[in-house]
């Protein structure tokens, strides 16, 4: 299946805690159907020393998202929007955003 989001996008958050954020999505996990955007579902772990002289505590860091929760913010409209796949003359195929039909540049 081709992806909709790749790495690189800008996406905004559509439904769950963190409704209406956006951030560049840093990681996409096809299998899982999630993807890891920067800044957003920020989740906290407590850290043990592994070694003497290295430091424990709480580390920050952004926990995956459902694929489905997110859509991809067109450059040229600034909106959320849908996501297609055409075929140009030269028979490259690319994605266009269906809110107002413009190719979306391969990151």
């Amino acid at each position: 299946m081709a992806a909709k989001v790749r790495k690189n996008d800008t996406v905004q958050v559509l439904a769950g805690r963190e409704k209406g954020k956006q951030g560049k999505v840093t990681r996409v996990l096809p299998k899982e159907e999630r993807v890891v955007i920067d800044g957003v579902n920020i989740r906290k772990r407590h850290v043990k020393a592994k070694r003497p002289g290295e430091q424990a505590g709480i580390v920050e860091f952004p926990a995956p998202l459902h694929i489905s929760n997110v859509a991809l913010v067109c450059a040229k409209c600034g909106r959320p929007s849908r996501i297609g796949f055409r075929f140009l003359e030269d028979g490259s195929k690319v994605r266009y955003c269906k809110r107002c039909d413009e190719v979306i540049e391969n990151g």
